[in-house]
Order: structure tokens, then C-alpha cells, then sequence
């Protein structure tokens, strides 16, 4: 299991790839798999921080085999997360 600095930053880059992907709309989800893979992110640490997104409301996961997930989709208040934190950084 990763650090809490490496914890951290995995649910950063999967917020900012599904707000991108997503481009703001909430009925866009995306590949867990492919997000895994193409993040870098370990199985474990994937499943963790996917976890830890959905508690704080953020995101919706429809779980596949084992700790992957098939799906994943930004909620309403994840969307508003990642606004005020854009709006923070410009």
C-alpha cells in the first residue's frame, strides 16, 4: 500500500483524468482499467483510492473482478470539486 503523500496523489491525477475525460459532464464515465493502466496506478492503490473517492461523494464505482473497477463517473459534487479547484489555480 502506497504512502499518504502517494495516496494523495493517486486521487488527484484519477479526479483530474475523469474531469477531463468527463470534459464536466456527470453521465461520462470511464474505463477503470484503462484509467489503471494508463495512470500507472497499482491494482491496490487503484481500488484504495477509488474507496476513499466514492466516501467523499466524488465518484461513482461500478466494480469489476477482484479490486478493479469497470467504471467510474464523476458525480455532481465531484464536478464542483474540481471547479472550485480550477477556479483556485487560474
Amino acid at each position: 500500500m502506497a504512502i499518504l503523500r502517494d495516496r494523495k496523489t493517486y486521487r488527484e491525477r484519477i479526479m483530474q483524468a475523469l474531469y477531463q475525460a468527463a470534459e464536466g459532464n456527470r453521465l461520462l464515465g470511464v474505463d477503470g482499467a484503462k484509467l489503471r493502466t494508463d495512470l500507472g496506478i497499482p491494482e491496490q492503490d487503484m481500488a484504495a483510492a477509488c474507496t476513499y473517492l466514492a466516501g467523499e461523494g466524488w465518484v461513482v464505482v461500478d466494480w469489476g473482478r477482484g479490486n478493479t473497477p469497470a467504471m467510474i463517473t464523476l458525480t455532481h459534487q465531484g464536478i464542483r470539486q474540481m471547479e472550485t479547484e480550477e477556479e483556485g489555480h487560474g
